[in-house]
């Protein structure tokens, strides 16, 4: 039986998905619901799918096996809400919303029907990651520093803080996924931030374009975590470095660095991104739609709203002044 795909939003995300969903046997894109019909329709036609303007109309209209959501941060809740009453599983892309309030009303939810469901932290699939992770597993992190430094998005909504959330929201945040997925939960945020030069240079620029985060681990360390918006395009780049007394763990997109030292196989060796992270993403979703085994899927919406609570968090803490306690880590359960 093939597998039918449903997928909301027209923008990149939803063209990558599409396209490795088109090149995966035994499933195929049905159907697209943008902002427009016509935008709908236009993807749609690349696929050989129908496309939509309105939500309902595309779930009342198609048999729908899962649903793709790629849609900017504050158009988030409602969709889900309506494909958690239909029983229907969804990958979302990241971030969940532009808060918390969201994502805590929709966690219910998913937790009370036990819906499938997959969030897009594509860097969790990658090969370096994985090591990375299996790496802190086995010796004491002392502390962390990331970063993610780039220019500023061109769309409009990005640029409203009640549009994206913010960078740290809406960029940063598979950062700081990172760290948790590395070496665990978060308990304490302090966070600045400033508006320097992009307010300036745009009309209707109401996020900060520098920011730094200092992070509390419940296992004792401490993390770093700097965002800026304000660089040239090309110039920047992300990424996490791990101090430990086995020497740096260096991971950028592109590979992990081992140190010298590590008691590690790749000792002193470049670990390399590996296969496609979002064909990973991807087929641990379709396997889990297929047979419903879910340990594939390496993060799910219980697990994001963990990851979104530090990143809004950390936005409370600017707005205040104040570091910011967060609740234990099994108050959002899985």
């Amino acid at each position: 039986m093939t597998l039918q795909i449903g997928i909301i939003g027209t923008g990149w995300f939803s063209k990558v998905h599409a396209d490795i969903i088109t090149r995966m046997e035994g499933v195929r894109v049905a159907s697209v619901c943008g902002t427009t019909l016509e935008k709908a329709e236009a993807m749609a036609s690349v696929y050989d799918a129908a496309g939509y303007e309105q939500l309902e109309h595309m779930l009342d209209g198609e048999k729908l096996d899962a649903v793709y959501i790629c849609v900017p941060p504050m158009s988030h809740g409602s969709i889900e809400a309506e494909l958690i009453k239909r029983g229907i599983p969804f990958l979302v892309e990241k971030p969940l919303s532009t808060g918390m309030d969201i994502p805590l009303h929709i966690v219910e939810q998913v937790q009370q029907s036990r819906l499938l469901t997959s969030v897009g932290y594509h860097f969790r699939y990658q090969e370096a990651v994985q090591v990375m992770k299996q790496a802190m597993q086995e010796q004491k992190v002392g502390m962390a520093l990331g970063r993610w430094m780039g220019g500023m998005p061109g769309v409009s909504w990005w640029r409203r803080q009640e549009g994206s959330g913010g960078q740290f929201v809406e960029q940063t945040t598979h950062i700081v996924d990172l760290l948790r997925f590395c070496a665990g939960e978060v308990t304490e945020v302090y966070a600045v931030a400033a508006q320097r030069s992009m307010h300036e240079k745009h009309e209707h620029v109401t996020v900060a374009d520098v920011a730094n985060v200092t992070l509390k681990l419940e296992n004792g360390a401490i993390a770093s975590i700097a965002n800026t918006c304000l660089l040239p395009d090309g110039e920047g780049g992300a990424g996490l470095q791990f101090y430990t007394d086995a020497g740096v763990w260096d991971w950028t997109p592109e590979r992990l660095l081992v140190p010298d030292a590590a008691s590690h196989p790749m000792a002193g060796l470049e670990v390399a991104e590996g296969p496609n992270p979002y064909e990973r993403e991807n087929e641990a979703f379709i396997h889990a739609l297929r047979t419903g085994d879910r340990s594939r899927i390496l993060s799910d919406y219980a697990d994001a709203c963990r990851t979104q609570e530090i990143t809004t968090a950390a936005q409370a803490s600017v707005e205040s002044g104040l570091p910011v306690k967060l609740q234990s880590s099994s108050h959002v359960a899985r």
